[in-house]
């Protein structure tokens, strides 16, 4: 499960979907700091600990319902971290006094009901991606191009799933090598690349190189439709070959043109605009 953001009121709250539970899962030091209007992590953290404490002292049920799960921190490194579902985090909103709660409660209203109605109409969610990348001033040939390169990737993922590869560990792997095996760097080397950080890879690819991307994902899914591999280690063997053919016709055109598919340029300047 990744992490998300949401904002509100300029504030960053993380989140994670949990498709088999139905709901969102939401950073409580997070929501604190809001609340409080605290900007020191650390200070949110301390007032969480403080509240948790005088909780169990009541016996709330909230305590014992509270979950951890990892989540991206400002570092960019994943660490345990106290979560609430939606339900519950309507319950620690009681527990602590500000002005911003009612305003905070509408807001948490709207995201759940935001999501839900992407479940039942995809085209939503694809509106709002459509929205997001035309705000940022992205070409519209290269809206569409992302766009299908999302839809490719789910696909591929489709399928590994079928094929019983679940953790998420797994996936960071065969992405890794599916990068790798077109463009001679793995993702760590092409985000270095193109000076990014947390940023998007694929929302800093040109048209072009989302295409090879693209082709690699196929012909990855394809192979795997072909031989019926199953699980991590006999996909990954089974898909080596094949990661390849994108990396040859990449080589190709190159040579053909003269010109270079992976460019240094990204996306931020468009971002900031």
């Amino acid at each position: 499960m990744n992490t998300k953001l949401a904002v509100f009121q300029e504030k960053e709250i993380r989140r994670i979907w949990d498709a088999e539970k139905g709901d969102w899962w939401f950073s409580i030091i997070d929501i604190i700091a809001v609340l409080t209007e605290q900007d020191d992590y650390k200070k949110a953290k301390s007032y969480w600990t403080t509240l948790k404490n005088r909780l169990k002292e009541e016996w709330s049920q909230l305590v014992t319902i509270c979950d951890q799960l990892k989540m991206k921190a400002r570092d960019w490194k994943n660490y345990k971290t106290d979560v609430l579902d939606t339900k519950w985090v309507l319950r620690l909103i009681q527990s602590i006094p500000s002005k911003k709660a009612e305003p905070f409660k509408m807001w948490l209203a709207k995201v759940w009901d935001e999501r839900i109605n992407e479940i039942y109409d995809p085209e939503l969610a694809i509106e709002r991606a459509i929205s997001t990348y035309r705000k940022k001033w992205y070409s519209e040939d290269w809206i569409q191009q992302r766009l299908k390169s999302i839809d490719i990737r789910k696909e591929l993922t489709w399928e590994w799933k079928e094929r019983w590869i679940k953790e998420w560990k797994e996936y960071a792997i065969l992405t890794n090598e599916i990068l790798k095996g077109w463009s001679d760097m793995t993702t760590s080397e092409y985000k270095n690349l193109k000076w990014l950080k947390k940023e998007s890879l694929k929302d800093n690819m040109s048209n072009l190189e989302l295409v090879f991307n693209m082709l690699a994902e196929v012909s990855t899914t394809e192979i795997m439709k072909t031989k019926n591999s199953e699980w991590f280690k006999e996909v990954k063997k089974s898909s080596q070959e094949w990661w390849k053919v994108a990396g040859n016709a990449r080589k190709e055109l190159e040579q053909k043109t003269w010109k270079k598919v992976i460019l240094k340029q990204n996306n931020l300047k468009i971002w900031k605009n």
